[in-house]
């Protein structure tokens, strides 16, 4: 028996996901494999953003914990390197640091944010905290011609998260400046670089451009990742591996397990029986169109009614933690009663992608990121079950998620939807989920996306949703004075959810929306609009 298993509707290693058909086309990309780009994550949000813009440019890349051995990385393949970004700061005693072998290695390599500090630090420059500290948007001038800025212009909008500033760096060439920075971009002998911006964000003009002169112009490496042929290896290697077994899907409808259930259908046929398991946290209406899209993809569903357990559970808590870890307990369990139903279990599938791993790897052995907030984690699913795993989409990013999803013939409205969190609507309700705060929600919610969609706004944006909590304001319906809650509609842009600005909408829309949802949603008396951005805000209020 097998499991495919994913928390989280919008919902965590060198190894490559790009498979080709077998012969020689095959062969190449193996080969390319061999000769990766290693990005060193010394804790910053925007790390998996580098790997990505690396493959987006058609250089596979990984990441690795900042500490990987030199002799790794070598073994590895490794033709160049980037530091990330991260929170510390370089001179505090339990900074993150690199293996000093990694300089003598020979391969070109680039710091970024903390890692250009770094760099600097361990190159005998000087690294203080900056009496104006740069975040957000910034100017940055181009001071010397370089192959890393080649054909970018003199000056460039970039973005700044930083609290620290090089002041000096001895035997270096000082390549670019911002008002507050002196040595905002500068370069060392032996192809050495660091950028004291983050080029890795769509923020940053020309960003994509100058990693690609890093990759191309200063490494000299070959595009060697692509998606061709993934579906077609990814079925062959399913039905190698299982067999004639019996497989079980643990279906949330978001786009990752979906997709992972898709692929296994394709190799096992009627041997996959699906599980959603609806926990009373969806959208408006969501249970029932997702229950027909299964229908449409042919995929039979054992619909599980668990609403009445999940609020029980929920009863009185508060701490926005505490809700996301009670409904990924009860998730769990529900799925192990369901699965003793049907029998000897031998295999666990799962919806994994590429950034659950790198954090369930960090989660494990003790390295992560400075948290903003905690997600499903299912790592110790499989141990306790004793189920031997397959992860069909586990080295893809959520773009190249929706690339083979597309190729599967996923429709549009899962592929397009906009992301949903694994809690659900608890992750929008502030403070204790009742029934009332969860009506309101559920209806203000479908009203938004509603008038985005008639305003031709909704495909525009990255997420759209309403947020309640316990404060209340004072209205007046009909003559009457009466207490409702406030709802605050929260609607962004973005590009990969790790930055996000909030969305210009046009005052007509959002005359809208307010007017709808105090008129048609009983209890709401005033509507607010969320022009906070990530950071220093999340997308997601809990």
């Amino acid at each position: 028996m097998i499991y495919i298993f994913s928390l989280g509707a919008g919902k965590a290693c060198p190894m490559s996901s790009t498979i080709l058909t077998p012969g020689d086309e095959f062969d190449r990309m193996e080969q390319g494999m061999r000769q990766k780009v290693a990005v060193l994550d010394f804790g910053g949000q925007y790390a998996h953003l580098i790997v990505r813009r690396c493959r987006e440019l058609g250089v596979y890349s990984e990441l690795f914990p900042h500490d990987v051995s030199a002799e790794s990385l070598v073994e590895g393949g490794t033709q160049a390197i980037i530091f990330s970004g991260g929170p510390k700061s370089v001179y505090e005693r339990d900074a993150p640091m690199c293996d000093l072998e990694v300089f003598k290695l020979g391969v070109p390599i680039l710091g970024i944010c903390y890692g250009a500090q770094l760099i600097a630090h361990l190159k005998g420059g000087v690294v203080r905290r900056a009496e104006q500290r740069e975040f957000g948007r910034t100017e940055f001038f181009v001071d010397r011609e370089d192959e890393l800025f080649h054909g970018i212009r003199k000056k460039l909008t970039v973005w700044m998260s930083h609290s620290d500033r090089i002041e000096s760096l001895p035997n270096s060439e000082v390549l670019g400046h911002t008002e507050h920075s002196p040595l905002a971009a500068f370069r060392l002998a032996d192809r050495i670089y660091g950028v004291q911006f983050h080029p890795e964000v769509h923020h940053t003009e020309s960003g994509k451009e100058i990693i690609g002169n890093f990759l191309f112009r200063v490494c000299g490496l070959q595009r060697n990742w692509e998606l061709k042929g993934f579906v077609r290896r990814a079925i062959e290697e399913v039905k190698r591996e299982v067999g004639d077994g019996k497989v079980i899907c643990a279906l949330s409808g978001g786009i990752d397990s979906t997709t992972t259930a898709l692929l296994v259908h394709k190799a096992v046929g009627e041997n996959l029986t699906c599980i959603y398991v609806d926990h009373g946290l969806m959208r408006k209406n969501e249970t029932e169109e997702l229950l027909e899209t299964f229908k449409k993809l042919k995929l039979r569903v054992v619909h599980v009614d668990a609403r009445e357990r999940f609020m029980r559970r929920l009863r009185g808590v508060s701490d926005p933690e505490e809700k996301r870890w009670i409904i990924g307990e009860e998730f769990i369990r529900v799925f192990e009663e369901e699965a003793r139903k049907l029998g000897k279990v031998d295999f666990l599938a799962q919806g994994t992608i590429y950034p659950d791993r790198i954090e369930s790897a960090r989660a494990q052995s003790g390295r992560r990121a400075s948290r903003i907030k905690s997600h499903h984690n299912v790592a110790a699913l499989p141990k306790k079950m004793n189920l031997k795993l397959v992860e069909p989409i586990k080295d893809l990013y959520k773009d190249e998620v929706k690339e083979i999803a597309k190729e599967l013939g996923l429709p549009e409205e899962i592929i397009k939807r906009h992301p949903f969190p694994g809690p659900g609507l608890a992750a929008r309700i502030i403070g204790e989920v009742t029934e009332e705060k969860l009506r309101i929600c559920r209806e203000a919610s479908f009203i938004v996306e509603e008038e985005l969609r008639r305003s031709g706004w909704y495909d525009k944006v990255w997420q759209a949703f309403a947020i309640v909590g316990d404060d209340l304001a004072t209205g007046v319906l009909g003559d009457e004075r009466v207490l409702g809650h406030v709802v605050i509609v929260r609607v962004v842009e973005s590009v990969e959810a790790m930055t996000a600005d909030f969305a210009r909408l046009p005052y007509g829309v959002l005359e809208n929306i307010s007017r709808r949802i105090t008129n048609e949603v009983k209890g709401v008396t005033w509507v607010a609009y969320a022009i906070s951005s990530k950071p220093p805000s999340t997308i997601e209020p809990c």
